[in-house]
């Protein structure tokens, strides 16, 4: 057994059943549902929707006891964070840094520029964290205490949305999730989700590039790039295709798609050209190192730049004057068709248990799998089968395919061997 090393993938995946498991029986505990008895699968689900910050759920978040509600919000906030950052950086704390083999586990869970880095952004990440959910749950209880509710109803609220923003998580206290909220409530949680869903790293170099000066890396430009382009292109289909949303609406829509899962409109009645925008962006998701999911900004932004340099004739993928590695390209790709086979095997599997409209389905199995919690009201109607589909969908989306994947294999192998080339026939 001291010969037995797990990969870093191992760990991760390992903390999150642990977690999952251990907030499914919390769930259960007496107390924490109003409903009666709130059985072992529906609990499960609620603890993995929680742990893997996607919102989807099997009863309303309202039928749980403000206890249940505490017990969702410590797992949104865990699952987010992440146990390995967590208690790295309480580790850090109580004794100042980390040895190297940790530093190492934790860069490649992580995706941290440079092991000297490490413990700078482990901290980073807590600060920022409770930061900004803090800010954001003094303006949020502002804006439900002017919606007519009494001070200590405004203040829990305003915490509880607050957390699930940033975390990207997408739960909501109110069965009607946001609908019909004020535009306090709609824009501060529209920035909440947008501060959660582009990463830590890219806030922490924005921090040191304000603060010291010198360049932003290349992530920070393509992701704030991205993004910024994905919530317009969002915008502009809901406005012309959706004549009666309004701009507020539209906006806070096509930034939820790609991270939370808040919504502020019944999903059922839109066109359904605006149900496919919504699984493209909820397909491409967040960005690396975020609390969202899907294939993530960056490689989206790598895979459509090399198709585009490909059909230009070029043999190098150069972006703001940087040259993308070989190695990344490919992990691009790979990422887009792990998550795509996925995606359509789980509705494939879903559409054979179960008789519903095709493209409705598939919006449900994205939302799961890229970790939003959007749904088209088919979730609910779940039978066991369809439930555990969902729930290994979530669980994938959060620890992702490829890390899944990587912790089955093993360690990285490196070719030693070097063979010839010899050209293939496409197209």
């Amino acid at each position: 057994m001291r010969n037995l090393k797990l990969s870093p993938w191992s760990y991760l995946i390992i903390t999150f059943v642990i977690l999952i498991i251990a907030g499914s029986f919390f769930l259960m505990i007496p107390g924490a549902y109003s409903k009666g008895n709130l059985s072992y699968l529906d609990a499960l689900f609620t603890s993995t929707s929680a742990v893997c910050v996607t919102g989807l759920i099997v009863t309303n978040t309202s039928n749980f006891t403000p206890f249940g509600q505490i017990i969702i919000l410590i797992l949104i906030q865990l699952g987010a964070i992440g146990i390995m950052t967590l208690t790295s950086s309480l580790y850090i704390f109580l004794k100042g840094e980390l040895d190297l083999s940790h530093r190492i586990m934790v860069a490649k869970i992580t995706d941290v520029f440079g092991l000297h880095e490490v413990e700078n952004i482990l901290v980073y990440i807590i600060k920022y964290t409770f930061i900004i959910e803090f800010i954001g749950a003094i303006v949020l209880s502002l804006g439900f205490y002017i919606s007519h509710n009494t001070l200590g109803d405004a203040i829990y609220y305003g915490i509880f949305h607050s957390i699930s923003a940033f975390c990207n998580a997408g739960f909501s206290t109110f069965d009607q999730s946001l609908v019909g909220t004020n535009i306090i409530i709609k824009l501060t949680i529209t920035g909440l989700i947008v501060l959660g869903g582009i990463g830590y790293y890219v806030i922490y170099d924005l921090n040191k590039f304000f603060k010291s000066g010198g360049r932003l890396k290349l992530h920070t430009k393509v992701v704030l790039l991205t993004s910024l382009l994905l919530i317009i292109m969002g915008f502009m289909i809901f406005s012309v295709v959706e004549s009666d949303m309004n701009i507020v609406d539209g906006f806070f829509q096509s930034v939820t798609a790609r991270t939370a899962g808040f919504n502020t409109i019944d999903l059922t009645s839109l066109h359904n050209i605006s149900k496919f925008t919504l699984i493209i962006l909820m397909l491409i998701g967040a960005s690396p190192g975020s609390t969202g999911g899907g294939v993530k900004t960056t490689t989206f932004f790598i895979t459509i730049s090399s198709i585009t340099k490909v059909l230009r004739g070029e043999n190098k993928i150069v972006v703001f004057k940087r040259q993308i590695p070989y190695q990344t390209i490919l992990r691009a790709f790979a990422l887009i068709f792990l998550y795509l086979f996925v995606d359509v095997t789980a509705t494939l599997i879903l559409l054979y248990i179960y008789d519903y409209n095709f493209l409705e389905m598939l919006f449900e199995v994205t939302s799961a799998l890229s970790t939003v919690g959007l749904s088209l009201g088919i979730t609910t109607k779940l039978t066991t089968a369809g439930k555990l589909v969902i729930i290994a969908c979530m669980f994938l989306g959060r620890v992702g395919p490829a890390a899944l994947v990587m912790a089955m294999l093993g360690r990285e192998k490196k070719r030693v061997i070097q063979y010839p080339e010899e050209k293939v026939v496409l197209g």
